[in-house]
């Protein structure tokens, strides 16, 4: 009898334990820890002016960095996410070429929304960053569709 109630007692801790481990990768919202690894095309802001699929921005995430393309220049930066889908960028460097006026308005719109996001939900095929106010900001979608 006390083998069977210690063979229970040691499912029951594994199963928790198992449960713990695969809950440990996501956050609150269900969104996995890091974005490492992903690569991500622009295709939505509330900025009515300009449409972002005219542009090149892109977002690719790796080793805690986020780069791309964003409309002219290409970029890089520092990114951390957190409890609760926090999300936020450091210091963004990038390359200094002049284009179009209409494209540098969108880089700069681009660059200003990465910037002040703070939250992110992250599902198979849609990146969505979100601004201090919880206002969607930027949507991507999968860089391979």
């Amino acid at each position: 009898m006390t083998r069977q109630v210690l063979i229970r007692v040691l499912v029951v801790s594994t199963g928790l334990a198992v449960a713990g481990f695969t809950l440990a990768g996501c956050d609150a919202l269900g969104n996995r820890a890091s974005l490492d690894g992903t690569a991500w095309r622009l295709v939505a802001w509330p900025e009515s002016a300009l449409d972002p699929q005219d542009f090149t921005i892109t977002a690719e995430f790796e080793d805690g960095r986020v780069g791309g393309t964003s409309a002219v220049n290409s970029y890089s930066g520092e990114y951390r996410t957190g409890s609760g889908g926090s999300f936020s960028v450091g210091e963004i460097v990038q390359t200094l070429m002049a284009g179009p006026e209409e494209d540098m308005r969108a880089e700069a719109a681009y660059l200003e929304r990465l910037r002040t996001a703070g939250a992110y939900r992250l599902d198979d095929t849609r990146l969505t960053l979100y601004d201090s106010g919880g206002n969607e900001s930027l949507v991507f979608e999968a860089a391979n569709q």
